[in-house]
């Protein structure tokens, strides 16, 4: 998942626009029945607390607007995350532009992210791929996937965009997005290995 999240342009758009970050370490307890995001968790490299995975969630409002890492809520300090290649490819590119502002604008981010995990709240955070959930995720990645390959990259790149290649794309999005769906509910919710003494 960290070499997917490296090498996948376009995940950039979820770091540089929206802020969202993945943690250098990630630590998974192997032996617990919950899902996967219910036993994984992200150590604070400062004060070493274990934090849930789900600190930083659409649920708590926490999972955007990460520019600078992950805030560790327990010692204020930031959490190292790893950078998308294409990330960094186009912030090396604009260093010019954004460069000039970058350690003004990280103080009023930091200034900004205790206010934000005051609330957290962990233990009512549903399993967003149960009850059908999943249909629900895979079809809005495959409608954004439809979006960016249908319209976006062949005005990129100079190609007409056809009614062929639109009625084209649907249903090969649409079974995407299921099976990307289906894939994210099957990878999340598998259970640790329970460990017989």
């Amino acid at each position: 998942m960290m070499l997917h999240y490296i090498i996948n342009p376009g995940l950039a758009i979820n770091e540089i626009l929206l802020g969202m970050k993945v943690p250098k370490i990630s630590l998974v307890d192997k032996t617990s029945e919950k899902s996967l995001a219910e036993r994984s968790f992200i150590p604070c490299p400062h004060c070493n607390t274990f934090h849930d995975h789900r600190t930083w969630s659409t649920q708590n409002k926490t999972a955007f607007k990460n520019w600078f890492g992950l805030f560790c809520p327990t010692c204020e300090n930031i959490i190292p995350c790893l950078t998308n290649a294409t990330s960094f490819i186009l912030l090396a590119l604009t260093f010019p532009l954004w460069g000039w502002f970058k350690i003004s604008l990280k103080k009023k981010w930091l200034e900004k992210q205790p206010h934000r995990f005051k609330n957290l709240d962990l233990e009512s955070i549903p399993n967003p791929y149960e009850n059908g959930g999943w249909i629900k995720i895979g079809l809005m990645w495959g409608l954004c996937m439809f979006v960016i390959m249908t319209f976006i990259f062949p005005l990129m790149s100079g190609e007409d965009i056809t009614l062929k290649s639109i009625l084209t794309a649907i249903p090969i999005w649409v079974i995407g997005g299921l099976i990307f769906g289906y894939s994210m509910k099957f990878t999340m919710n598998r259970k640790g290995k329970r460990h017989s003494k």
